[in-house]
């Protein structure tokens, strides 16, 4: 589908448009920045913990796997289509 990004592993995909997944990866790349920040903006632990569903914080982590998606994704999205200039 033109303008779409799709995302899995073998048989599990999901396949988003072009706006959705630009919009995800400003999400992730701005939770993955409100988690590494430091100040008044910063995520609590007990935020991070929530997100987390209870498990242990793992800020910096998670924060490089947030931007690290974000860049993926954003790489994706600029990407010329096969065959494209």
């Amino acid at each position: 589908m033109p303008g779409s990004v799709t995302i899995g592993h073998l048989e599990a995909t999901a396949t988003l448009d072009h706006s959705d997944a630009h919009r995800l990866a400003e999400l992730l790349d701005e939770l993955g920045h409100l988690m590494a920040v430091a100040g008044p903006n910063r995520l609590t632990d007990a935020q991070l913990g929530a997100l987390r569903a209870g498990q242990e914080p793992g800020r910096e982590e998670l924060a490089r796997f947030c931007r690290g998606v974000a860049a993926r994704l954003h790489d994706q999205l600029h990407e010329k289509p096969h065959g494209g200039m």
